[in-house]
């Protein structure tokens, strides 16, 4: 099912310590990553100073962008919950300076309360 709703457009959580090493070359030396989801090949990292948007590009995926956001450029946030019909629950995140939201789906198994959580400590400092 995991591919399935990679490919439907909803990012489901990653195991923490499979990425640690991974992604320890672009982060700050006393960073640390606190949520991860996945979405096919992109992934974005929620870290306790920024959020890192991870974009595998091409038909390898050796190409990547890594977009980062401090977390006092986020002007604000919401999240939709799944109900009996929608499955899915939504993010979405305003920048500063922008006026569309970046916008992520997850599966009806994460809990979205949690990552709501992520997001106020460290936007609301």
């Amino acid at each position: 099912m995991g591919i399935f709703n990679g490919l439907m457009g909803n990012a489901s959580e990653v195991n923490l310590e499979s990425i640690r090493k991974e992604y320890d070359n672009i982060l700050a030396p006393t960073e640390k990553i606190e949520k991860a989801y996945k979405l096919v090949r992109d992934m974005f990292v929620f870290t306790d100073k920024r959020l890192i948007l991870v974009d595998k590009q091409g038909v390898t995926g050796k190409k990547t962008e890594y977009h980062s956001i401090p977390y006092r450029s986020i002007t604000h946030f919401s999240i939709e919950t799944s109900g009996h019909f929608d499955l899915d629950a939504e993010l979405k995140i305003w920048i500063s300076g922008t006026a569309l939201p970046i916008e992520k789906q997850f599966n009806s198994s994460l809990n979205v309360y949690e990552l709501q959580k992520v997001l106020a400590e460290y936007c609301l400092r």
